[in-house]
C-alpha cells in the first residue's frame, strides 16, 4: 500500500479513493476548504485565515492532516490537526478540530484521518494520544471507541481567556 493512500469502501456506491496527507504549505483552495469546514464543526469560531494557517503549519508542536477525495479532482473532504508535545512524564499527542465535510460523512474519512494521526504519533513516542468529543456526535464517539480510545474518568476543565 502507498503511505497516505487507501480505499475506503462505500456501500452502494463503488469504491472511493481517499488520500490522507500533511498540509505543508497554505494555498487559496486550503484557505477555501477551512471556510467550509470550520463552520460545519463550530458555530463560535470562525475560520482560520491564511496567516493563521500558515502559523498551524509552520509550528514544530502540529501537524496538520488533510483528506482528499480522489474521486472529486482531490477536493479536500477533511481535516485534523495532531498537536504533541514533551512533559516530564513523557512525550504526549492530542487529536483536535476532527471535521469530515458532510457531503463525505459516513464515507471512513474520520477513521482514515484518526489512523494516520496515531500512526504519526506512535512513530514520534508518544505515550497517550488523548481527544475529546461532545457527547451529541454519536457516530464521532463510536469511532474512536473502535479505534480503540477508551473514556477516561476524568474532570475536563476550561479556563477562557476571553
Amino acid at each position: 500500500m502507498v503511505p497516505g493512500l487507501n480505499l475506503v469502501p462505500r456501500a452502494a456506491e463503488g469504491d472511493i479513493v481517499i488520500t490522507i496527507s500533511e498540509a505543508h504549505t497554505v494555498d487559496d483552495e486550503l484557505v477555501a476548504a477551512f471556510e467550509l469546514l470550520i463552520p460545519q464543526l463550530s458555530r463560535s469560531n470562525p475560520p482560520p485565515s491564511a496567516d493563521e494557517l500558515a502559523a498551524i503549519v509552520d509550528s514544530e508542536a502540529s501537524t496538520l492532516l488533510i483528506a482528499r477525495d480522489d474521486e472529486r479532482d482531490g477536493a479536500i473532504v477533511g481535516s485534523m490537526t495532531l498537536a504533541m508535545f514533551l512533559i516530564p512524564t513523557g512525550r504526549r499527542a492530542w487529536i483536535e478540530d476532527v471535521v469530515v465535510d458532510g457531503n463525505a460523512r459516513g464515507k471512513g474519512v474520520g477513521q482514515l484521518l484518526n489512523e494516520r494521526a496515531l500512526e504519526i504519533a506512535k512513530d514520534a513516542g508518544a505515550k497517550t494520544i488523548d481527544l475529546t468529543s461532545r457527547p451529541s456526535r454519536e457516530a464521532a464517539n463510536r469511532l474512536y471507541q473502535r479505534l480503540g480510545f477508551e473514556q477516561r474518568d476524568t474532570n475536563v476543565y476550561r479556563y477562557s481567556a476571553e
